[in-house]
């Protein structure tokens, strides 16, 4: 399931406030600057950050 592109224009970063990009699956959201990824639930993005994964 893809989010509505006007809802990723407005997200951010919890944690650093930058941008919030798809993966490539389109199963989250990921943040480049602070190398996150919150997943997506039924459509729904969770932006907690001690929820999130981080990318090495």
């Amino acid at each position: 399931m893809t989010l509505d592109p006007d809802l990723l224009e407005i997200l951010a970063c919890p944690d650093c406030k930058g941008p919030l990009e798809p993966t490539k699956d389109s199963s989250g959201l990921r943040c480049d600057r602070c190398r996150l990824t919150y997943r997506i639930e039924d459509g729904i993005p969770i932006l907690l950050v001690d929820q999130a994964t981080h990318d090495e």
